[in-house]
């Protein structure tokens, strides 16, 4: 065989890649050769520094900063960030006395915490609600959701005014995806899709070869909803917090209570509260009544606590109401809770020459759940000693409801309700400190400026009393009587918090939009019908969610199901010509 025909008979892939082979020597010997201007180009390693002029990244200038951070701050991942450093922010506003809450409580941790005062102080644990650092976070976490709502609002909007996107040029790719053959003509496969597709409330339409369909727009709509319910919950938040006010009043039965300033044992409320705001009323304690359980294991549960009233609005019209817990009394836009209850035992103190220098029922206050209480007594003015000169009485009281302990040398309560009680007193004269400026608390003694007595029939600076006996102090300094009557008291939390509706109805609306956005998927589906070459109809049916869910084959299956109903499925070929040679 010649040159010529071993040349002719080469296999031309042979020669390509002979030809690939030359080129790759080109190339190797383009690179031996040193182009520095390529290498230069394609190399990742540092630039050296030569004489000429470098050029500098971009920089970002003081608009682009701001860009930025405006986009930093309306991330889905700066908002969740801020709502947990909120919430955690919270944390110490629950363990830490607050001064906007309970003073005596914050003065009480001070005077314990020594150390931790000053720290507490700086930082504003004893406000927190009130901080300049809790209120950042709260600005900025508003600030974020806002500027993350807008822009995925009217996103939502063009959405919603779109259409279904055009089916893909290849359906086998999706997915979720099934086809069959069938005798309906395209037209007819067409309609019978969008007829379905718009029976399972899809928004469907006919697009060139295909039907477009897309369906699970509350997705995004809950979502929605779900930020907007943060936003307003966190204004119904706010709004409550300038304008709320609430204020304790313990009463005594038979004693009532009319909705003033001056009247409230404790008043807190809102830098944007006025005091004209508050609602016309008052009302009176009838009568108080509590039930225990008498035994079992629950032996001294409470059962029933209710206070029964009589109040009078503004037009002078008295009503009749039970108070019960969690059960408020609502007069216009104040609500009023029974939150306490506990004894107040009826004394009578004379002086040495017999005169009645205080008579009256003094509220103690529980320790325990059985009513153990505690408190004070003070006999402020009127009282002489036997010499003449005015001085001031005061007696630290321990009550128990139901006697126990006797024999033992102590006194403790085994039961809450009124079966056997006592009252143990300590006698002090001198000054009570009333008359200094300063607030006291009414529960308790200040005894630095008193002097005890030391009482006989007793422990020798107490004694323990019965309803009807009298403790004599010595000396001819007078003597107080514990009275059988004991009346029972009540103590009452009014409020009025204007946010709470909203707050309860953006609560509400997150829950919805949160069950919305986790439980309906976004999903596309396209339908495509072509006749055949052999004039058979090929339908194709695909299926595409926004994100993965096993739900999706199922659904596409049920639609298919539906319209072969329409479109039922052809013969194969094969199975065409077999029949027809059965039948030959």
């Amino acid at each position: 065989m010649s040159k010529t025909d071993t040349t002719d008979t080469t296999d031309p892939t042979d020669a390509n890649r002979a030809a690939d082979g030359d080129e790759a020597a080109t190339d190797a010997n383009r690179a031996a050769g040193g182009d520095e201007a390529a290498g230069a180009d394609l190399s990742t390693a540092p630039q050296e520094e030569t004489g000429a002029e470098t050029i500098g990244g971009p920089t970002l200038g003081i608009v682009g900063w701001i860009r930025w951070f405006w986009r930093q701050l309306t991330s889905m991942r700066v908002a969740l960030i801020l709502l947990f450093l909120l919430s955690v922010g919270a944390v110490p506003g629950s363990l830490i006395p607050q001064s906007g809450v309970d003073d005596m409580k914050v003065a009480d941790f001070k005077a314990a915490h020594e150390t931790l005062t000053p720290i507490y102080e700086k930082l504003q644990l004893f406000d927190v609600y009130g901080s300049v650092w809790f209120s950042a976070i709260y600005i900025l976490l508003f600030v974020s959701l806002i500027g993350c709502i807008v822009p995925r609002t009217w996103q939502f909007v063009g959405q919603l005014r779109g259409l279904p996107p055009a089916a893909p040029k290849r359906l086998t790719r999706l997915p979720a995806y099934t086809t069959w053959r069938t005798d309906a003509g395209p037209e007819e496969v067409h309609e019978a899709a969008l007829a379905v597709l718009k029976g399972r409330r899809f928004r469907a339409r006919a697009t060139g070869d295909a039907v477009a369909a897309e369906k699970g727009y509350l997705r995004e709509a809950g979502n929605l909803v779900f930020h907007i319910a943060l936003i307003v919950m966190l204004v119904a938040f706010a709004w409550g917090q300038l304008f709320k006010s609430e204020g304790g009043k313990l009463i005594v039965e038979g004693d009532g209570f009319s909705n003033t300033l001056t009247q409230y044992d404790d008043f807190r409320a809102g830098s944007q509260f006025g005091i004209d705001e508050l609602e016309p009323f008052n009302f009176t304690l009838d009568s108080f009544t509590g039930t225990y359980e008498t035994s079992g294991p629950q032996l001294g549960t409470p059962r029933t606590f209710e206070a029964a009233v009589t109040y009078t609005r503004d037009d002078g019209a008295g009503e009749k109401a039970v108070i019960k817990v969690n059960e408020p009394l609502k007069i216009g836009d104040s609500k009023i809770y029974l939150i306490a209850h506990g004894y107040a035992p009826v004394v009578t103190v004379k002086d040495g020459k017999g005169k009645v220098v205080f008579k009256g029922a003094v509220p103690l206050l529980p320790i325990d759940n059985n009513i153990t209480s505690t408190g004070a007594i003070k006999v402020m003015d009127g009282y002489r000693d036997k010499n003449g000169d005015k001085k001031q009485l005061g007696f630290k009281a321990f009550f128990v409801p139901t006697f126990a302990g006797d024999g033992k040398g102590t006194m403790f309560s085994q039961f809450p309700a009124l079966a056997d009680p006592r009252m143990a007193l300590t006698a002090y004269h001198g000054s009570l400190g009333v008359d200094s400026g300063l607030p006291q608390n009414v529960y308790q003694l200040d005894t630095t400026k008193m002097e005890q007595f030391e009482v006989e029939g007793g422990t020798g600076v107490a004694q323990r009393l019965a309803p009807g006996q009298t403790m004599t102090l010595p000396d001819g300094a007078g003597s107080i009587t514990f009275e059988k009557d004991i009346k029972e008291w009540a103590s009452f939390q009014v409020s009025q918090q204007p946010g709470n509706g909203l707050a309860l109805t953006g609560a509400l609306a997150a829950i919805a939009g949160l069950i919305g956005s986790l439980f309906i998927q976004r999903r596309r589906v396209w339908v495509r019908a072509v006749r055949g070459e052999d004039g058979v109809t090929v339908v194709e049916m695909a299926g595409l969610g926004r994100s993965e869910s096993a739900k999706l084959p199922e659904e596409l299956a049920d639609l298919a199901v539906a319209l072969t109903a329409t479109a039922p499925p052809a013969p194969e070929p094969a199975e065409a010509e077999a029949s027809e040679g059965a039948e030959k």
